[in-house]
C-alpha cells in the first residue's frame, strides 16, 4: 500500500535515477530474515536447496550491493550482475525506459558494472555466507571491447566460484553487439567446452541464460550442448528485441523489452526447452512474471525456479511475499505436496 502511494512520484523521475534511489534505499534497510528453509515451497535444483522457487533476476543488483536486503524481502534467491571482468560504463544515456501503459521496460544498459574484483569483494563479505539460507547467484558477461569473449566468461566463472552459490553464463543480452552470436552451434560448444575444462572439484553449479528470440531448432541444440558440457540449468529467458504491439511513447527505443509484453514469448520458449530437454536439465522461467498465477503457470510448464525483475518496478517490494504466499495457495489448491512435484505437469 505504501508503494502505491509513492509510485507516482517515483515515476516522475528518470527510470535510471529511480533505480539508483531504490538501490540506495535498500542499502539503508537492515538485512532482514531470509525465507526459511524447509517450508512448503522448498525445492532443490542443481544440488542447491532453495527456500522457495522465486528469485530476483540479474539486472537489478548489478554490482552485488543489495542482495541481503532483497533476500529479506522474501526472495528465495538473488542473481547479481551481469558482471564483466573489467569495469565498464555501459551504453550512453538515456538507456532505460519505463513503458507504464504496457507494464514494460526497455533497456540498453550494456553491462554497466564495476567489474569482477569489486563484486567478488562484496560477495566475500556476505553476512551469512554460503549456508543454504541466503542463495546468491552471480551472472557473468563479457566486456564490450573484449578480444576474447570466451576467456572473459571463463574468468567470470572462475572468479565467482568461491563466493557464489551458482554462476550464470549470460550470452543472451541484446545490448552488447555480437554477444548473442555465442548461442550459435559451434560458438556455444566452444564456449561451454572452455568453461567445463576450467571448472574444478567443489565449484558451484553453472547455469546458462538464453534469449527468447530463437528459431524452432535452437532449444534442442542448446539443450544438447548444455548436457554435453555439464551445464546444470538453463534460464529461459532474457529480454526480447521483438516488438509486440505497444502503446507507450518510448515503444520505439532500441534495447531489450521486458515485463508484461514478454510473458507469452518467454512462456512459449520455456515450453519448447521443456520439450527438448524432457526433464534432463532443470529450467528457470523468467520474463513477464508479475503474479503468483504467472509463476505457477511457469512451474507447471516446466520451470523448477522462476525469477522476476520488471514487475517489482510496478508492484513494489512486497511482490516477493505476495507471490510466494499465492504459490502456497495454488499448490494446495491443485493437490501438489511440493514444487518439484508440479514441475512440467501442465495439461495439453
Amino acid at each position: 500500500m505504501l508503494y502505491s502511494l509513492i509510485r507516482p512520484a517515483l515515476f516522475l523521475l528518470d527510470p535510471e535515477r529511480a533505480h539508483g534511489l531504490a538501490i540506495a534505499a535498500l542499502k539503508l534497510m537492515p538485512a532482514g530474515q531470509p525465507a526459511k528453509p524447509g517450508g512448503p515451497l522448498a525445492t532443490e535444483v542443481a544440488g542447491i536447496a532453495f527456500p522457495n522457487p522465486l528469485g530476483m533476476a540479474a539486472g537489478f543488483d548489478k554490482d552485488a550491493e543489495v542482495f541481503d536486503p532483497l533476500l529479506g524481502l522474501g526472495f528465495g534467491h538473488v542473481e547479481v550482475g551481469s558482471i564483466t571482468p573489467r569495469p565498464q560504463p555501459g551504453n550512453p544515456k538515456p538507456r532505460l525506459f519505463r513503458l507504464t501503459q504496457d507494464g514494460a521496460v526497455i533497456n540498453r544498459m550494456g553491462f554497466n558494472n564495476h567489474g569482477l574484483e569489486a563484486a567478488h569483494q562484496r560477495l566475500a563479505h556476505r553476512s551469512a555466507g554460503r549456508d543454504g539460507r541466503r542463495i546468491v547467484g552471480a551472472n557473468v558477461g563479457a566486456n564490450k571491447d573484449s578480444t576474447d569473449r570466451v576467456a572473459d566468461y571463463v574468468a567470470g566463472v572462475r572468479a565467482m566460484a568461491d563466493v557464489a552459490d551458482y554462476v550464470t553464463i549470460n550470452i543472451s543480452s541484446p545490448n552488447t553487439p555480437g554477444l548473442r552470436d555465442l548461442q550459435g552451434d559451434r560458438e556455444l560448444h566452444d564456449l561451454l567446452a572452455a568453461v567445463a575444462s576450467n571448472r574444478q572439484q567443489g565449484d558451484p553449479p553453472v547455469f546458462l541464460k538464453v534469449a527468447p528470440d530463437l528459431d524452432a531448432e535452437a532449444p534442442a541444440r542448446i539443450v544438447e550442448a548444455a548436457l554435453t558440457h555439464g551445464i546444470d540449468a538453463i534460464i529461459v529467458s532474457n529480454t526480447t528485441i521483438s516488438r509486440p504491439p505497444l502503446m507507450a511513447r518510448d515503444k520505439g527505443e532500441a534495447g531489450g523489452l521486458s515485463g508484461a509484453p514478454l510473458r507469452e514469448l518467454a512462456l512459449g520458449q520455456l515450453r519448447a526447452f521443456r520439450k527438448a530437454a524432457g526433464g534432463a536439465i532443470p529450467l528457470v522461467g523468467v520474463g513477464g512474471i508479475a503474479t503468483a498465477e504467472h509463476a505457477w503457470e511457469r512451474i507447471r510448464a516446466g520451470a523448477s525456479l522462476v525469477q522476476l525483475y520488471s514487475a517489482m518496478t510496478y508492484r513494489g517490494p512486497g511482490i516477493a511475499r505476495e507471490i510466494t504466499a499465492g504459490l502456497e495457495r495454488l499448490m494446495a489448491r491443485d493437490g501438489f505436496a511440493s514444487v518439484a512435484e508440479a514441475v512440467g505437469t501442465e495439461e495439453g
